[in-house]
């Protein structure tokens, strides 16, 4: 049976046989769709998701409603072993359809032999471990895209592959799933961002391999380098200083929605001085940041015609996100650990003050009882330890 798969996101159709491949609804974006290009073809197709969560069911439905080969590679095979089983996954929300995977295993060597690119849908936290698993299996030829890699996550992954002769095209993005598995193991998918940016570890590798980003994801951009893409992630900028602002509500597991009612008129002055404390870092590092109303608008679509608590007011699936309810939660762990906590160190050796990301670093390491600023995602981490503002300037545009 030959099946031409098209949709609202503009790929190009792609024809053969996909009867193993169910038809699929794609619901449509919230602004821009992604431009036309050229999708590779299935038989080239088979691809490596690292992780088993919410992210990686994800893009296992969208690229599998692609034409791809999905093979899961998970740390714990017990905790997937009713997907492993059954090789299909059901999507509602802004993928509608079942789709099929190849596997899911924990035994990388075998899957790498077929699959030459490699998605990381985990955790950014797991970075390190990630690539030191992957790394005696990893060739010239692989492709390694961090899907969601909060700030710098593709250079904690080259540092932690160790001293190479050659390595794999290494890229990041953000995830472009709001998304959430369900108790009968399907994924529902709320929200699909429609831009987001792209990035290597340097300036030369990025435009090297932005082929394999395109090939993908045609309407991602490329970033001016990899500070830009960092900071241009609305999850790092809002997450954890939502949860601290409302951390006696979060604690006591209030029910409240977390964009639309974690703000007041009067308070969104925090969120306004953090915005002006990630500008000044990003031209600190010779590049800019659109506003976060227009990044909320590029990713979902919003009203921008007001401020930014008007912005995340209007943002549509943001009316289905409810406040975690606990302060034990990757809005803390994960974006202060990953983002604020580089982006701190970034903006210390430019000279610049921070006294918001200070604050929420600070306040989340005193609620959480962790280290941060030593057990997150520090410049050695990123292979900067010990270089000069100048010098991190020439690394990351060489």
């Amino acid at each position: 049976m030959s099946t031409s798969f098209s949709d609202s996101l503009n790929f190009s159709p792609l024809a053969g046989d996909f009867s193993a491949y169910p038809a699929v609804t794609m619901l449509p974006a919230a602004v821009a769709p992604f431009a036309p290009a050229t999708v590779v073809a299935p038989q080239a197709g088979h691809v490596a998701i690292v992780g088993a969560g919410n992210a990686a069911h994800s893009l296992a439905c969208l690229l599998s409603s692609r034409g791809f080969y999905p093979h899961f590679l998970v740390r714990s095979p017990d905790k997937v072993r009713e997907l492993a089983e059954r090789k299909t996954i059901k999507s509602t929300g802004k993928i509608e359809g079942e789709f099929n995977i190849v596997e899911a295993t924990a035994e990388p060597a075998a899957m790498l032999d077929k699959c030459a690119t490699i998605f990381v849908a985990t955790t950014t936290g797991c970075y390190g471990e990630i690539a030191r698993r992957l790394a005696p299996h990893l060739r010239e030829h692989h492709e390694v895209i961090l899907f969601s890699s909060k700030f710098g996550g593709v250079c904690e992954f080259k540092t932690a592959l160790g001293h190479r002769n050659t390595y794999p095209a290494l890229m990041e993005t953000d995830s472009l799933f709001a998304s959430r598995l369900q108790e009968d193991g399907s994924i529902w998918i709320r929200g699909f961002k429609s831009w987001n940016l792209y990035t290597s570890y340097n300036k030369s590798q990025t435009q090297r391999n932005a082929a394999v980003m395109r090939r993908f994801f045609p309407g991602l951009e490329e970033a001016e380098n990899v500070v830009q893409r960092g900071l241009t992630d609305f999850g790092a900028f809002a997450h954890a200083l939502t949860m601290i602002t409302n951390m006696h509500n979060v604690a006591r597991g209030d029910d409240f929605l977390f964009y639309y009612e974690g703000f007041t008129e009067r308070t969104l002055v925090i969120m306004e001085q953090l915005e002006e404390e990630f500008r000044a870092i990003a031209r600190a590092y010779e590049t800019e940041i659109i506003p976060m109303k227009e990044l909320l608008n590029r990713y979902y679509g919003c009203d921008t015609s007001g401020n930014l608590l008007q912005a995340m007011r209007t943002v549509p699936n943001y009316q289905f996100s409810k406040a975690p309810n606990t302060l034990d939660h990757r809005f803390i762990e994960e974006d202060v650990s990953c983002s604020l906590v580089p982006i701190q160190a970034l903006a210390r050796k430019a000279n610049l003050d921070t006294p918001i990301v200070d604050s929420v670093v600070n306040i989340s390491s005193v609620l959480l009882g962790r280290d941060f600023k030593n057990e997150g995602r520090t410049l050695a981490k990123l292979g900067w330890n010990g270089m000069s503002h100048a010098e991190i300037l020439r690394t990351i545009y060489e």
